[in-house]
């Protein structure tokens, strides 16, 4: 069919890949040729589905910015190729790595989506099925010839999400994911109802070209804060060789203790270049600094405002601006602002 649409699937590792040997009781990761085999529904689906592996697949506990380059550079010698792509992914790092490529891939106009699941593919009663299918059908979606869903999601026990949106609550229940300050894209039920409100919506041109950013600069940490944090502690942190920037998370709506040498410490770091960014460590709701007394001085001190950023987006969209090159005079005012619809 010269219309049907193309679907590459990108397997990385994680349990989604694993097929369960009953003989023996082990799991093995299965190969592309098996999947058809796995789950015969996928022949229903009205697209041609293609697969590609990593060379060795891993456990996502591996997952780093190595290999978020490879799936970058996957998608890129395949862009002109196919109409979507769907990663399958391990679960406990997936939020990291889908945030990171909603940043790596500028003007995608096409979906990305990632999944995974809780029990092998094998498994009698794995949800992993049910969730590469719907993953297939929504990069598959496409009205009046162009893709409904442009920009990188991550979809989970019958909800797509914003995937920079995204954080991992649970290790048990089949709903692993979460997105608490942004609704879902997609909802799975009877039909797949598409909230195109929620769709992140290109800046300007939309027809740009895609542009692959393969730099990630690591030098960041993160350090939440809690009671009975001391000056060593801090200091030590702060004073990381080669450090470049810091997720702070702080409580609440962006509040710190107001000691002193706590202010003075964050203050000077700053003014000698550290870029200190505030991000709340509640799962839901975001940083307001001046709503309360005790983030007033924050404020003054310029630290950089994370709203209701993920701490998963704010560490990757770190890492994507130091390895860009912003200029520190920049980088606060682009942190602030929504790139790829990760914060209001």
């Amino acid at each position: 069919m010269q219309n049907q649409t193309n679907i590459l699937l990108i397997y990385t590792g994680g349990t989604i890949g694993m097929v369960k040997d009953y003989e023996t009781g082990a799991l093995r990761a299965f190969d592309f040729e098996e999947l058809m085999g796995n789950i015969p529904e996928l022949n229903q689906l009205d697209c041609k589905i293609t697969g590609i592996s990593f060379d060795e697949p891993i456990d996502s506990s591996n997952m780093n910015p190595e290999y978020w380059v490879t799936i970058a550079s996957m998608i890129e010698e395949n862009y002109d190729v196919y109409d979507g792509f769907v990663i399958l992914h391990g679960s406990d790092t997936m939020s990291y790595s889908a945030s990171a490529l909603s940043f790596m891939l500028e003007n995608l106009g096409k979906p990305v989506i990632f999944t995974g699941s809780q029990l092998p593919i094998g498994d009698l009663r794995t949800d992993a099925k049910e969730n590469l299918i719907t993953s297939i059908q929504i990069a598959a979606l496409k009205e009046k010839g162009k893709a409904v869903v442009q920009e990188v999601g991550l979809y989970f026990e019958y909800k797509l999400y914003r995937a920079n949106r995204t954080t991992k609550i649970n290790a048990e229940h089949f709903e692993a994911f979460t997105s608490l300050n942004h609704p879902p894209l997609v909802e799975s039920g009877v039909h797949l109802n598409v909230h195109y409100n929620y769709l992140f919506k290109p800046y300007g041109n939309s027809r740009k070209k895609l542009k692959v950013h393969k730099k990630m600069d690591t030098n960041v940490a993160v350090l939440k804060l809690f009671p009975g944090l001391n000056p060593s502690v801090l200091t030590s942190t702060l004073k990381i060789s080669g450090l470049k920037a810091l997720i702070l998370e702080t409580y609440g709506a962006g509040n710190a203790p107001t000691d002193e040498w706590f202010l003075n410490t964050l203050k000077e770091a700053i003014t000698n270049g550290l870029h200190i960014i505030n991000v709340t460590q509640c799962s839901g709701g975001g940083v307001s600094m001046g709503h309360y007394k005790t983030s007033e001085r924050l404020k003054e001190m310029q630290m950089i405002n994370g709203k209701d950023i993920t701490t998963e987006a704010a560490l990757t969209k770190a890492m994507y601006l130091l390895g860009s090159n912003v200029s520190g005079k920049l980088f606060k005012t682009i942190f602030e602002t929504s790139l790829r619809g990760e914060m209001q």
